[in-house]
């Protein structure tokens, strides 16, 4: 039996639950709060990783081993499924990213003085902690940011606060930045020669009116399912190239031998391209920049991938179009695919593979998708936002 302040779990947000219901922040299962309020720390409890944990936003749970994180996605994933009584036919163990994998990442710059300090924000806070380490974030991402923090120094503007993101593509880093006022030649100049001596793939300025380009020697790129595709400034990309494989090998795997697919909310065709070839896929995305640059990339590449444009919230595919196709693969926004789904629930579509960055609105639809005669045959979760709490997976539901 155990004690009423044994640390038995992680909840949603972080916080170590005792036996008897209390809330302890940075506490892992095993540790035991004591009657002095203090911590007593068990065999699960983990050496930080960074110097600037806890107070970077940007991880949550560093304080876990491997094994207390791993249940912890788990149980992420399986406690919203079970929550609307579902229960799937195979649970894979959690499948967690290793550190220094995110290919992308958005920081905060801000003037204090004549310094300027740039990284992510504190927790609860709009503080922002200097970064000066980070075990998540990919070497070429992170070998960025001294010298971006420079050049805003240099550029001497006691006022600015910017946001700063970089991406990791097939030419290097792309890097945009939001709200920099960059005046006169000489500041432009700054700039170009800025991108020129760190290699940088693509360099964009956004005043209030979208990403201008003020660099980008080739046109910039990301491969997925081994094909080129073209990549605009803030398009979508899964945060790690191993937990995209996780989610694309779950989806080849269970799609195998399907002639036709609907990937819906398909964005630049990270799964389309992926299960193109045998099947014929149709990629269906409302965001222009990235449905032109998966159509692009299907014509370049000769792949049987079609695709559309087409707002799937005003206008999702209907149950007549859906029974065209053998399977639909769906990777809705966090707030999931309410209106998309109650079509695929009425339909006669044999196989559907639901990728998810929200387990809660997952539910919500696995429940409806339940109600409609499909059976959620396997769950697996995956852990890509290594040390936070932010939770995906991959699921399949058949007829």
């Amino acid at each position: 039996m155990s004690e009423p302040g044994e640390i038995l779990r992680v909840a949603a947000k972080g916080d170590g639950v005792t036996a008897d219901g209390r809330y302890v922040p940075f506490a892992a299962p095993g540790d035991v709060l004591r009657a002095d309020g203090s911590l007593a720390k068990g065999p699960r409890h983990a050496a930080p990783a960074c110097r600037h944990f806890p107070e970077c936003g940007g991880c949550q749970l560093q304080h876990l081993d491997d094994a207390a994180l791993a249940d912890f996605v788990f149980d992420r994933v399986i406690g919203p499924v079970r929550g609307q009584g579902l229960e799937p036919g195979r649970i894979a163990p959690a499948h967690l990213s290793p550190p220094h994998s995110r290919r992308r990442v958005s920081l905060h710059a801000q003037a204090i003085g004549r310094r300027v300090v740039l990284g992510f924000r504190e927790q609860g806070s709009h503080r922002i902690v200097d970064m000066r380490e980070c075990p998540v974030i990919a070497p070429e991402l992170f070998a960025l940011v001294a010298p971006i923090r420079d050049l805003l120094e240099r550029m001497g503007n006691r006022k600015l606060v910017a946001d700063i993101e970089l991406v990791l593509c097939d030419q290097g880093v792309a890097a945009g930045i939001k709200g920099l006022d960059v005046e006169g030649l000489a500041a432009a100049e700054a700039l170009i020669a800025f991108a020129q001596d760190h290699g940088l793939a693509r360099l964009t300025l956004d005043r209030g009116y979208g990403a201008e380009t003020q660099w980008e020697p080739e046109p910039v790129t990301v491969t997925l399912g081994g094909t080129p595709v073209g990549l605009p400034p803030e398009a979508f990309l899964q945060a790690t190239a191993d937990g995209e494989a996780a989610l694309v090998g779950a989806a080849r795997e269970w799609l195998e031998g399907a002639g036709t697919i609907a990937d819906l909310f398909a964005g630049l065709g990270t799964f389309a391209f992926a299960l193109a070839g045998p099947a014929k896929v149709l990629a269906v995305e409302a965001a222009r920049d990235a449905h032109l640059a998966c159509q692009a990339a299907a014509r370049a590449s000769d792949q049987p991938v079609h695709s559309l444009h087409r707002d799937l919230f005003r206008s999702p595919l209907r149950v007549e179009e859906l029974d065209r196709f053998d399977a639909v693969l769906l990777d809705p926004p966090r707030a999931g695919a309410r209106e998309q789904v109650a079509q695929i629930a009425g339909s006669k579509v044999p196989s559907v593979v639901y990728i998810s960055c929200n387990p809660a609105s997952w539910a919500r639809d696995a429940a409806q998708l339940a109600a409609g005669g499909y059976r959620l045959a396997e769950v697996r979760p995956v852990g890509q936002f290594r040390w936070s709490t932010h939770v995906e997976l991959a699921s399949l539901f058949v007829r």
